[in-house]
């Protein structure tokens, strides 16, 4: 079986997906999107940072490995330890990153597994995968959960690092299967929140099939002390100003107008 590279396994996660789940997070992310909360995530390999700490008068330097190479039969037995929470409530397993294709392989024998032992699947990704590895997990993925970030491939370059044209095309693809979607749209203030960019995201979602949900995703800064502490530049402006106002309440009606089940949050 394929090995892979996980940075954490999240228990009673209520924004991943219906129901009570287990999120796998696993590294590696071709894009470098500007609010990203989980940076950590973006290298492929485990990743060796320093941390302070304090103990009575004394401060220590600690050396902490994010991520770990892992086999998907201890990935499941995790899983099953919570397997009846899961059940009983509509749940499941997600598997996020980072972005998961980036570990294709590794992802499509978790899907499977996962899948063996009965769980309810979704995969939480940014859409820019190779569109083969997306047909490899189509029979094992229940629920998609797209991240749609921005129509304008310009600013999608200028925010993320990459063209939004794969993305889009794998969107489609996802949506002529007939697979369950979830769109997910970052609510960023200044950035994403025009009304040109809400236009363009219904007119392009009206022609796409399986949309079960719309999740608004308001910007949060937890992520800030994670680039301090990784040493990268953290590049959002206006930090409360952002937080303030980037809350997605003003794109609700909008949505909802246009036929779609619309949730502020995961």
């Amino acid at each position: 079986m394929e090995m892979g590279v996980v940075f954490d396994i999240k228990r009673f996660a209520v924004h991943d997906g219906p129901g009570i789940r287990t999120t796998v997070f696993m590294k590696g992310c071709t894009l470098s999107c500007w609010w990203c909360h989980n940076p950590e995530s973006w290298s492929l390999n485990p990743l060796c940072v320093s941390k302070n700490v304090k103990l009575d008068a004394h401060t220590f330097v600690e050396n902490e490995i994010v991520g770990k190479e892992t086999h998907i039969e201890e990935i499941i037995f995790q899983l099953k330890k919570e397997q009846i929470i899961m059940e009983e409530s509509g749940g499941g397993v997600t598997f996020s990153g980072g972005e998961p294709l980036m570990q294709p392989l590794f992802l499509k024998e978790l899907l499977e597994a996962s899948k063996k032992e009965g769980f309810h699947t979704a995969v939480d990704t940014s859409g820019f995968g190779r569109q083969d590895d997306f047909k490899d997990i189509l029979p094992f993925t229940d629920l998609f959960l797209f991240d749609l970030k921005l129509m304008d491939d310009q600013l999608h370059q200028k925010y993320t690092g990459v063209s939004n044209k794969l993305i889009l095309e794998n969107l489609k693809f996802l949506s002529e299967k007939g697979k369950k979607i979830r769109i997910r749209i970052p609510v960023i203030n200044g950035i994403n929140d025009s009304k040109e960019n809400l236009k363009n995201s219904i007119k392009l979602l009206k022609n796409l099939n399986q949309i079960e949900q719309v999740d608004l995703l308001p910007y949060h800064h937890i992520g800030k002390s994670k680039y301090e502490r990784f040493g990268m530049k953290y590049r959002m402006p206006n930090q409360k100003e952002i937080e303030k106002n980037g809350n997605g309440n003003h794109k609700k009606p909008c949505l909802r107008n246009e036929g779609f089940k619309v949730k502020i949050g995961g």
